[in-house]
């Protein structure tokens, strides 16, 4: 969460934005604007990706307060995901029907989807035998809701956080979130809030990184080079890159070595399609080739909403693209890679 007294005017945060082109000078000013609690540029240009919170070197988190002003000003992507935004608050306000539960074994945990449909996701998901005899759940009532940052509302994380976290205590077992930023909040942003949360849970990879290890026996590795597509939420969490190599390290996949990994990391695209459809364009353009130039042979994602965003870019360079689970079902022998 922004934290005004950790910040120095270093201006590092926007200046480093590769989707804006700001001095120190026109930095610092907008950072203080959005602190006087007026408008600013960047509140129209922002494509919410989070970089700026890896890039504040004092922990401010501009991020923070950057969405936050997008909210209460109505920037493109605030006006854009209204829609969406009102039915998620009508949920916590009035409840919902949008709740989806498969029951599973009770000695094993949920699978928990956030709210998105389980079409969403590759064909087959739920029969691999990774996730044989989980209970599976999806619904608004178990939205993460800290991607709500990147559809203009971002404070719906501190209205109705600890709902979510209620939602998933009733359940009474151990949750894996498959989404990254489900884990986000119950990690990361429920400590920021204050909320308690009163179950074990497990991010994705570390999941599939216990089950792979467990079951080392029916890998079948697939010797491939990839890129990988991670969503804006490892910005909160760039740890989680050590349980990824470990997955990789188990199937025989060897990440290459590019230009956007890690801090350069580029969005999908995705939220900057509200803002300007050229920027979006080309940051997959340029997200693409990267791939390709350093001989990748996939592309990887964990986050349907990037999965969705790139598959027609990468579709048309002739890069398969893959998500993370399928990629696992592969090197178990469910499914087969991709013909190009």
């Amino acid at each position: 969460m922004w934290d005004a007294l950790k910040c120095d005017f270093c201006g590092d945060c926007l200046v480093k934005c590769r989707y804006v082109n700001y001095d120190k000078d026109k930095a610092v000013s907008e950072i203080k604007l959005l602190m006087e609690g007026k408008a600013a540029d960047i509140l129209d240009k922002c494509i919410t990706c989070n970089a700026c919170f890896q890039y504040c070197p004092a922990g401010a988190d501009p991020a923070n307060l950057i969405y936050k002003m997008q909210e209460k000003f109505g920037s493109p992507i605030s006006v854009s995901f209204k829609p969406f935004t009102d039915a998620v608050i009508k949920t916590f306000e009035h409840g919902s029907k949008d709740v989806q539960v498969i029951e599973g074994e009770p000695d094993k945990p949920a699978l928990s989807f956030d709210s998105f449909l389980f079409t969403q996701f590759p064909d087959g998901t739920l029969e691999s035998k990774m996730f044989k005899g989980m209970t599976v759940i999806r619904g608004r009532k178990y939205v993460s809701l800290v991607g709500m940052a990147h559809m203009g509302g971002a404070s719906l994380a501190e209205r109705y956080g600890q709902k979510v976290i209620d939602a998933f205590a009733e359940l009474g077992k151990d949750i894996v979130y498959i989404h990254n930023e489900g884990y986000i909040l119950a990690h990361v942003k429920a400590k920021e809030l204050g909320i308690d949360v009163p179950f074990n849970y497990m991010h994705l990879f570390e999941y599939m990184r216990d089950y792979l290890m467990n079951n080392k026996i029916d890998i079948i590795r697939l010797n491939k080079k990839v890129a990988y597509q991670p969503n804006c939420a490892i910005r909160w969490l760039p740890e989680q890159d050590v349980w990824l190599d470990e997955i990789f390290g188990l199937i025989g996949v060897q990440r290459v070595s590019r230009k956007y990994e890690g801090v350069n990391a580029l969005c999908c695209g995705g939220p900057a399609l509200f803002v300007n459809r050229d920027i979006a364009m080309n940051i997959q353009g340029d997200n693409i080739k990267d791939a390709m130039d350093n001989r990748a042979e996939a592309m990887i994602t964990i986050c349907p909403m990037c999965d969705t965003v790139m598959r027609g870019e990468t579709s048309k360079a002739g890069l398969p693209q893959i998500f993370i689970t399928d990629l696992c079902r592969m090197a178990l022998g469910e499914v087969p890679w991709p013909v190009s």
